[in-house]
């Protein structure tokens, strides 16, 4: 069975996490060292009048690797700074490639990264209330979203992928979807002639074994729970008739 590949989706969350852009520090410093750095860095970050801009290197390079935007919220004694733009160069190649948008508010909305370093954006995470809500992909570099993963509370839900290759900028196609269950694929299903409707379903028949054996345990727990609290009743009545 086809699986659609959760955990390399939810890599893009390193943009939140300097430890991790530090642990790979020393093989960012050796790819950059040698080479010219790009006149344009691909950044997206953008500065403003009420913004404030901070720049880190974090490989040890000499170059800024990571850039934060900052809003500029309140005047006087009163203003205070909140992130909006984070971006960061991953493989030290002087190119941002993994940017993530924050609200006024400070939340998170939205994440691009560029996973093959072509310089072109082939994930994008959205986020709702901070939680990641979608993830899309494209996973063929050909500039179309062929891959999408929704999530509820923070977990994976559903995914989808076109695999023929029919969607387009401003149409979404899937033929092949999949369910999760505490981030396992319960089912899956494929259209196979391309008119959007399953055509054949495919289950993970030990899940649902599993799912079966744990439910005729719960019947079985009530029912004995049932019988013994019935058992009780039956001696109250006994001894209360022997005591009459």
């Amino acid at each position: 069975m086809r699986t659609l590949l959760i955990a390399s989706l939810v890599l893009g969350l390193a943009c939140g996490d300097d430890d991790e852009e530090r642990s790979t520090a020393p093989a960012r410093a050796e790819a950059a060292a040698g080479g010219e750095r790009p006149a344009d860095d691909n950044g997206r970050c953008e500065g403003g009048a009420d913004r404030e801009i901070s720049e880190y290197d974090t490989s040890g390079d000499d170059y800024p690797d990571v850039r934060k935007v900052f809003l500029v919220v309140g005047t006087g004694r009163l203003s205070r700074l909140v992130l909006i733009c984070r971006e960061a160069d991953l493989n030290g190649d002087g190119t941002k490639d993994i940017v993530r948008y924050y609200s006024d508010e400070g939340r998170p909305t939205r994440e691009e990264a560029d996973r093959d370093f072509d310089g072109k954006m082939d994930d994008v995470t959205y986020f709702e209330r901070g939680r990641i809500a979608r993830i899309e992909q494209d996973t063929n570099a050909n500039g179309v979203i062929d891959t999408k993963v929704f999530y509820e509370n923070g977990r994976p839900l559903r995914g989808e992928r076109d695999t023929a290759g029919r969607s387009s900028a401003n149409s979404w196609r899937p033929d092949y979807w999949e369910y999760y269950e505490d981030g396992r694929v319960v089912r899956s299903g494929q259209d196979l002639d391309g008119d959007g409707q399953v055509d054949r379903w495919d289950r993970d028949m030990i899940w649902h074994e599993q799912q079966e054996r744990e439910e005729a345990e719960r019947r079985a727990r009530e029912e004995a729970e049932q019988e013994a609290a019935e058992g009780e009743g039956e001696d109250g009545e006994d001894a209360d008739e022997a005591e009459s």
